[in-house]
């Protein structure tokens, strides 16, 4: 089911040109109101319930609806995202409520070397219709493709 935005919640992250939904939407799904300065989902049918815009929203203010199978009579899945974990409020149909908390960084923001380990700098692109991943032979591994 699509993700949808609680007006009340929603500050457009306080009048900046581009929210972090939008930042965040895989499918480009999110827009300013700019006359209202809150976010909205321009096209929920295309919503691929991946949650991103849930969790980065700083005020807590997009919910994702769900399926009736899986969050029957007002159950819900409620991330909460700070800098290092991220809390998962699940509520369930009886009443009950339960928290799973998650790392969701192995190294500081900004710090991640996309290439550290792959010898990508010794990467001949020449090679790149070759089969095989683009890494391997940087790295001086090579697969064989079977026959």
């Amino acid at each position: 089911m699509p993700s949808f935005v609680i007006t009340e919640k929603c500050d457009g992250c306080q009048g900046q040109d581009k929210t972090a939904c939008m930042y965040i939407c895989p499918h480009d799904l999110m827009v300013l109101d700019k006359g209202k300065k809150k976010a909205v989902n321009q096209e929920p049918v295309q919503c691929w319930e991946c949650y991103n815009c849930v969790k980065i929203c700083p005020q807590q203010a997009i919910e994702v609806r769900g399926f009736a199978e899986f969050t029957p009579l007002g159950a819900s899945v409620i991330p909460l995202r700070s800098s290092d974990t991220i809390m998962w409020t699940v509520k369930f149909r009886n009443g009950n409520i339960k928290r799973f908390k998650f790392p969701i960084r192995t190294v500081p923001e900004g710090e991640v070397d996309i290439y550290a380990g792959a010898g990508s700098a010794n990467a001949d692109p020449t090679k790149i219709k070759e089969p095989g991943l683009f890494t391997q032979q940087a790295a001086g591994t090579t697969f064989s493709i079977p026959a």
